[in-house]
C-alpha cells in the first residue's frame, strides 16, 4: 500500500511510465529464468536437466556460490515482505501514528482502545489464528482458493477506491493530482529515486516461478500464466495508485489504508473506510502464506543443501515455521513503517533477484541462447538496479542521520 505514496513522491505521470516500465523488464527477466532453466535439457551433458527452482537455475551459470548467494537474498527478501504484510496488517486493524497524528485502527474505532486492541495483540493473535494454520500447509497448490479470493479483495478495494475518487472529482471535493514532481531542494530531488524500491517490490515474484511451473500439468502455459498475472497486477497498482493519489493528494502517507480515517464527506462514510481497510488486511493475509511457503523452501535449501525435501521432515518443518514467524512476529512490532522496510530490502534483495541475477546469466550466456536484445536489456537492468539502488539507499541513511533517526 506505498504505492500511491510513490506517486506523492514522483508525481502522476513518471509514477505512472515507472509502474510500467517496471512491469515490463519483469517481464523480460522472468523470461530470461524460464528459458535458461529449460536449456539445461539441451546442454551436452545426458545427465542433464531443467533447473526447478530460482536458486537451481542460479547454481547451473554461477556454481555453488551463486546458489547460495541467490537463496539468501530470496530469504532476506521475503522475509521483509511478510513484515510489511504484517506491517498493514497492524495499521488497519490497531492503528499507526504518522509525524506526530494518530490514525486509528479498525477495531479501535468499533470498540475504542482497549488491550486486545493494541499492535501487539492483534499481530499475536492474526499469527495464531489465520497465519498458523495457512503456513502449515506443505504444497502450494493447496492455497489456490485463498490465493483466488486475495485476488478478488485486492479488486474490491481497487472498486471502493476507484469510485470514490471519482464521485469527490465530480463533485468538486478533489482536484486532479500533481502531473510532475516537487522537487525543491536537493533532499526532495535524492528522495525521488528512494521510490525505485518499493516499485520493484510490487513485480517481485521470480522466486515462485520453478514451483508454479512444476506443479503445472502444461508447464508450456506458464508463460502465458506470466503475462497475464502481471497484465493484472500492473492494472491494479496503476488503478491504485492513480485513484489513492487523487483522493489524498500530498496527504497521502506511506501506507495509504492508515488515510482511511477520515471522513470521506460522502454518504456512509465510515462503511466505506471499514469495508476499504479490511478487505484489504485479508487480502495480505491470504497472500501472507503463499509468500511464506517460499520463504520456508529457499531457507531450508540455504541451511539444508543435501536434505531431503522439508514436507517430509516434520521436525525440520515445523521447527522452520516457528523461527520464521517468530522473525516475522517481532520485525513487524519493532520496524516503524512500511517504506523503511521496502527501502532497504528494495534496494538490496529485491533488485539483485529480480534484475540483477536474471541479466547476470543471460550475459554469462552458459548454453549460448542469449539474442543480442537479450544483452542489451541486460545491460540495462543491472544498470538501472545498481544505480537507483546505490542513490535510494544513499539517500535514506542521509534522510535518518539529518532527522536524527541515527545517533
Amino acid at each position: 500500500m506505498a504505492l500511491p505514496a510513490t506517486i506523492r513522491v514522483l508525481g502522476l505521470l513518471p509514477g505512472l511510465v515507472m509502474i510500467l516500465l517496471a512491469a515490463f523488464l519483469t517481464e523480460y527477466s522472468i523470461g530470461i529464468l524460464l528459458r535458461f532453466g529449460k536449456a539445461g535439457l539441451y546442454a551436452a551433458s545426458p545427465k542433464a536437466a531443467p533447473a526447478t527452482s530460482y536458486s537451481g537455475v542460479v547454481g547451473d551459470v554461477f556454481g555453488g556460490t551463486g546458489r547460495t548467494l541467490s537463496l539468501a537474498l530470496i530469504v532476506v527478501n521475503n522475509l521483509g515482505m511478510l513484515v510489511v504484510y504484517m506491517i498493514i496488517i497492524g495499521d488497519v486493524l490497531a492503528g499507526t501514528s504518522s509525524d506526530g497524528t494518530h490514525h486509528p485502527g479498525v477495531l479501535e474505532g468499533w470498540f475504542g482502545q482497549q488491550w486486545w486492541t493494541t499492535r501487539s495483540f492483534v499481530l499475536l493473535s492474526t499469527t495464531l489464528l489465520v497465519f498458523a494454520p495457512l503456513i502449515s500447509l506443505k504444497r502450494l497448490d493447496s492455497l489456490s482458493y485463498t490465493s483466488a479470493l486475495s485476488v478478488a479483495l485486492a479488486v474490491v478495494f481497487v472498486v471502493i477506491t476507484a469510485a470514490v475518487a471519482v464521485i469527490k472529482l465530480m463533485n468538486g471535493s478533489v482536484g486532479m493530482p500533481r502531473l510532475l514532481p516537487e522537487i525543491n531542494d536537493q533532499a526532495s530531488f535524492w528522495k525521488l529515486f528512494s521510490t525505485v524500491p518499493v516499485i520493484v517490490t510490487a513485480y517481485i515474484c521470480h522466486y515462485s516461478i520453478h514451483p508454479i511451473e512444476n506443479e503445472l500439468k502444461d508447464p508450456t502455459k506458464m508463460k502465458s500464466i506470466v503475462r497475464t498475472s502481471l497484465v493484472l497486477c500492473c492494472t491494479v497498482y496503476i488503478t491504485t495508485s492513480f485513484f489513492g493519489f487523487l483522493l489524498f493528494g500530498d496527504d497521502t502517507l506511506d501506507d495509504v489504508l492508515a488515510n482511511f480515517d477520515t471522513d470521506l464527506e460522502l454518504p456512509h462514510s465510515a462503511l466505506i473506510n471499514d469495508v476499504v481497510r479490511v478487505s484489504y488486511a485479508v487480502h495480505l493475509m491470504l497472500v501472507f502464506p503463499i509468500v511464506f511457503f517460499s520463504l520456508r523452501l529457499n531457507l531450508d535449501g540455504l541451511l539444508f543443501p543435501h536434505a531431503g525435501p522439508i514436507s517430509f521432515d516434520g521436525r525440520r518443518f515445523f521447527s522452520l515455521t516457528v523461527a520464521l514467524m517468530g522473525m516475522t512476529f517481532l520485525g513487524a512490532n519493532y520496524i516503524p513503517s512500511i517504506w523503511d522496510a521496502f527501502q532497504f530490502t528494495g534496494a538490496t534483495a529485491t533488485v539483485s533477484i529480480g534484475f540483477i541475477f536474471p541479466a547476470a546469466i543471460a550475459l554469462r550466456d552458459i548454453y549460448g541462447i542469449s539474442t543480442k536484445k537479450d544483452r542489451i536489456m541486460s545491460w540495462i537492468m543491472i544498470l538501472l538496479a545498481v544505480s537507483s539502488s546505490t542513490v535510494a539507499l544513499s539517500s535514506d541513511l542521509y534522510g535518518m542521520f539529518k532527522d536524527g533517526e541515527v545517533e
